[in-house]
């Protein structure tokens, strides 16, 4: 197996919640990138959702609080924008998460770049998970998100959307 050292870590940092969308945590979310030692320094990576997020400084002195209060004293914790973050990094089980709490999970792949060429997904609605969904607005309450509405319930919804 790997480094029961890291494992610690990870759980540690899978209890810290993201800022905007609480239900998710920044493992979740795929905002932590490494977890390593130098040596006896732990050092734990992130790479914000997007440049200049201006939640990033939030997340790390979450994630330094965490580890504090885990009794960790010897630690770092860098910022990498290189990659940059994608919503292919979301766990299953964040998207999970997303879902359960009303917010429709990223449909597809970053990889496809399908948002670029105006190819709108079809995004299930996460109450009722009816496809017949409209987007009302490609502006939602934070920038990685869009507002939808659902044409079987009715109900609206955020939608996560594919970066």
């Amino acid at each position: 197996m790997g480094d029961p050292r890291i494992a610690a870590v990870r759980a540690v940092l899978d209890g810290v919640p993201d800022p905007e969308i609480p239900v998710v945590t920044v493992v979740d979310l795929g905002i932590v990138r490494d977890i390593r030692f130098d040596g006896d320094r732990l050092v734990v990576t992130i790479t914000p959702t997007y440049t200049g997020c201006p939640a990033t400084k939030v997340i790390e002195d979450a994630i330094r609080d965490a580890l504090t209060d885990a009794g960790y004293t010897d630690f770092a914790v860098e910022t990498t924008l290189s990659p940059p973050w994608t919503t292919d990094w979301l766990s299953e089980r964040g998207r999970e998460k997303l879902r359960e709490f009303g917010i429709a999970p990223p449909v597809g792949s970053a990889a496809t770049k399908r948002a670029l060429f105006g190819d709108a997904p079809t995004v299930p609605c996460p109450r009722c998970r009816s496809e017949q969904t409209t987007c009302v607005s490609e502006f939602g309450s934070t920038p990685c998100k869009a507002h939808y509405r659902c044409d079987a319930c009715g109900e609206p919804f955020d939608y996560f959307k594919c970066l």
